[in-house]
């Protein structure tokens, strides 16, 4: 099969995914399609929950491993939707539909690759296809939840929309939990440590406060209050103010530096939820990097989550579409965003994995 019929039946495998609901953890009716897909090449393959992957033919245990991951799980569609979300249609050269750009465009054009490069021989490193669960929600039957039972992985590419751009870095997320605290009492009385009131300041602090690490990809540590909660009536002044703080961590720092940091500086009580997503990247000089920048694409930092956080090796996000558009009314991709990806891909793959 040539690469131009491989695009084509990588676009009606999209529209097949479009069409079948597959919100996060229930993604087994769009895993038993991507088994199609496999058993259509006579390509062997897992299924590990709805997480669905795959090895190239020759194997070998002694090379190192490239990762091609991608998700089919999607969010729900939101109440701005005009057109029918599981309906995929073409309009102006754009495939609508609920997951057609966040992100069934880069797990259709990684299959189509990864089918191209299937049975090839003397490769530089093994590859792994592996077309992953529950990304959406960080759920335990994810990729994080599935990387245990797979091969070591030493190089991975995780795809995204990226308009085939190469985002070498991805900022980590801590969320914190914060409490100002104060003196409950009766609005009528005076009260000099009102628990609203105390917020003022701490929200200053927290509007004002600066990390002292820049990164060259990623730029500043983004912190940001985003939700506040205090009181039940109006004539009762509460005991304390709940904040929650999103942080948005660049490569300079561990999720857990900057938690311990802040539970240190900050003038009020912190909890953080969670350590688990921290940032990630990849050297500028690495030959899958290379390969994409001999090729005119350029390098960013990338300030959004994806699975790439439950990886420890050097991680590459790439693929068709724009961020911009995922969890967005009436979601499309351009069709010839999806076969400039598998043609991108497979000409990134070329520079790296191929013997001369």
């Amino acid at each position: 099969m040539n690469q131009q019929q491989l695009t084509e039946k990588a676009i009606t495998l999209l529209k097949q995914l479009i069409s079948i609901q597959s919100f996060s953890s229930e993604e087994d009716k769009t895993a038993d399609a991507i088994q199609d897909w496999f058993t259509s090449f006579d390509i062997s393959f897992t299924r590990d929950n709805n997480n669905v992957y795959a090895k190239n033919k020759h194997w070998d245990d002694t090379k190192p491993t490239l990762l091609l991951n991608s998700h089919h799980d999607t969010v729900k569609p939101n109440q701005a939707y005009t057109k029918d979300p599981f309906l995929p249609h073409i309009e102006d050269g754009k495939l609508y539909g609920l997951g057609s750009n966040d992100a069934g465009g880069c797990l259709v054009s990684l299959l189509a690759t990864f089918s191209h490069f299937y049975a090839s021989e003397n490769l530089n490193h093994n590859i792994l296809m592996v077309a992953s669960a529950e990304e959406e929600s960080a759920g335990v039957n994810s990729l994080r939840g599935l990387l245990p039972s797979l091969p070591p992985i030493d190089v991975a590419i995780v795809g995204e929309p990226t308009l085939m751009n190469l985002a070498i870095a991805e900022k980590g997320l801590v969320v914190f939990d914060a409490v100002v605290k104060g003196t409950p009492s009766h609005a009528a009385h005076p009260n000099t440590d009102n628990a609203i009131y105390n917020t003022i300041e701490v929200l200053e602090w927290f509007k004002n406060y600066s990390f002292e690490k820049t990164s060259e990809a990623l730029g500043e540590v983004k912190m940001t209050v985003t939700q506040i909660k205090a009181g039940s009536q109006h004539n009762v002044v509460p005991s304390q103010v709940d904040l929650v703080v999103d942080v948005r961590v660049n490569d300079c720092y561990t999720n857990l530096e900057v938690a311990t940091l802040l539970k240190k500086e900050a003038p009020c009580t912190l909890q953080e939820r969670g350590l688990k997503l921290n940032s990630s990247k990849i050297n500028k000089d690495h030959a899958l990097v290379q390969s994409g920048i001999a090729l005119g694409r350029e390098t960013y930092g990338s300030p959004t989550l994806s699975d790439q956080a439950a990886l420890t090796c050097q991680s590459l996000k790439l693929g068709p579409g724009d961020s911009t558009r995922s969890h967005s009314a009436d979601e499309y991709i351009y069709v010839n965003e999806i076969e400039e990806g598998v043609d991108l891909y497979i000409k990134i793959l070329e520079g790296f994995i191929e013997q001369n």
